[in-house]
Order: C-alpha cells, then structure tokens, then sequence
C-alpha cells in the first residue's frame, strides 16, 4: 500500500519519541528520518519503526507491550516461488512407471537430477517433485535390472552352464 504524507508524519513522530528517550542514536535517528521521508510504502514505514515501543501504530507503549504489529503495516506476503517444469515432469514420468512397465524411470530420473540442479541454482521450487521422481525413477531401473538378471540366471541354469 502506498504511504501518505500522514503516514510519514506519522513514522516520524514515533522516531521522535524514539530519540527523545534515549532510544536511538543521533545518526540513526537522522537515517532513519530521511528514510521515512523517502518512503513510498506503509511496509517501509513500519520497518522503520517496528523496534521501538510506540510502533508502526503510534499506540503508547502500555497498549502495545506484546501485541504484534498490525497487518495493516506489515510488509505484503511474498509469493510462493514458481514450480519447477522439469521437476513435475519428473514426478509424473516416475508416477507413470507404474503403467508403462517401468518405461519412463529413466526419464524421471534423467528429468529429476536435472530440475534439482536448476532448483539449486535458480531457487525455485519443486526440490519434492524432483525427489519423488528421482527415488521412483530409480526404483523401477532397480526393478527391471533384477527382472533381467533374473532372467539370464534362469536361462543360463535351464541350458546347464
């Protein structure tokens, strides 16, 4: 929410107070002015002046002993970051393998260490989906390397080697 002149005025009065009871240095209190001057926010406003007793609200300080600050000067929620593509797709193929016999581990795998390495570097999220997949990727390659070992052991044990 953009901050009004009244909401700075209002910032600037409690660094005031702030000052005036010893809690802030000069050049603190200086910044800090020049900041809330500064300000386009009601959020940057509040972090201002959200260490100091009176609040981002202008209460006394009996009144806000304990009492969170109101939502109304605290910063916006942010975003929760974007899912990964590639670590979704990796879920999905290692969900699949189930149906398809195991055909699309090696891509969920493939799929899954890639996206986990773009997660680390880009911050996005999804590492889960990612894991999921990789854990069932692997799962099934585990599944179909016994499958064909058993395979060969009974071959080679029917023609007596």
């Amino acid at each position: 929410m953009l901050a009004a002149h009244a909401d700075r005025e209002r910032a600037v009065d409690v660094l005031k107070a702030g000052f005036s009871e010893g809690r802030l240095p000069q050049d603190e209190y200086e910044r800090r002015v020049e900041r809330a001057y500064k300000a386009r926010t009601v959020g940057e406003l509040s972090l201002l002046v959200a260490d100091l007793p009176q609040g981002p609200s202008g209460m006394q300080p009996t009144a806000m002993m304990g009492a969170p600050v109101p939502r109304t000067f605290m910063p916006a929620p942010l975003p929760p970051p974007a899912t990964n593509g590639k670590a979704v797709g990796s879920m999905v193929c290692g969900v699949l393998t189930t149906m398809t016999m195991g055909l699309t581990g090696i891509p969920a795998v493939i799929l899954g260490h890639t996206a986990r390495a773009e997660i680390k570097r880009t911050g996005e999220g999804g590492d889960g989906f990612a894991l999921a997949g990789i854990i069932l990727g692997w799962l099934s390659v585990a599944g179909w390397a016994f499958f064909l070992a058993l395979i060969i052991l009974l071959e080679m044990s029917a023609s007596g080697v």
